[in-house]
């Protein structure tokens, strides 16, 4: 088991937070002296305030730069045909 203190600021992760809990994709963006501010990109962007010492079952990998920009350029395109189809309703 780890902990959110143990993740970097800026940096996305993939993450599994209990043991039978789907892969996710966390950033951490910002933190206080106890907390954490976490993005969570699973089917809708979600985010929230986590403290460092709640738990998390496994620490995937941190992404590298060139991993995340692949994941982005995914990402964001997926988001676009998701919008084109909303508009064409």
């Amino acid at each position: 088991m780890y902990a959110y203190g143990l993740l970097e600021g800026g940096c996305y992760y993939l993450v599994q937070e209990k043991h039978d809990s789907p892969i996710s994709l966390i950033k951490v963006t910002s933190q206080t002296d106890h907390c954490m501010y976490v993005f969570t990109y699973d089917d809708q962007l979600s985010s929230g305030w986590k403290r460092k010492t709640d738990f998390i079952y496994d620490i995937i990998e941190c992404m590298s730069d060139k991993a995340v920009k692949a994941w982005e350029k995914q990402y964001h395109g997926n988001m676009d045909a998701y919008h084109e189809e909303d508009e064409e309703e």
